[in-house]
């Protein structure tokens, strides 16, 4: 493992784009994603636009209907040192 390099992050990552990117990954159209949590989907595009925060409850209710962790939505651009990692 010597010559693991890990690789540098490329471009920034919003809280909201995070949310689209997992969205659209899991195929789901902010509709159907409205469906799945009972958010509206004006607000689940404000989240997306960053115009709204997405606070600790959506993040929970999003991960849930998206089958992720909230903290891959609240912190996209986090970094965990090498040596903690799995």
């Amino acid at each position: 493992m010597k010559d693991f390099r890990p690789a540098r992050q490329r471009i920034e990552v919003s809280v909201g784009d995070s949310v689209r990117i997992v969205r659209e990954l899991q195929e789901l159209s902010q509709s159907q994603l409205s469906a799945l949590t009972g958010i509206p989907q004006a607000t689940i595009s404000a989240i997306e636009n960053g115009r709204v925060n997405l606070g600790v409850e959506r993040a929970k209710t999003l991960a849930r209907a998206l089958n992720c962790h909230p903290a891959v939505l609240v912190f996209p651009g986090w970094e965990v040192p090498l040596d903690t990692a799995a």
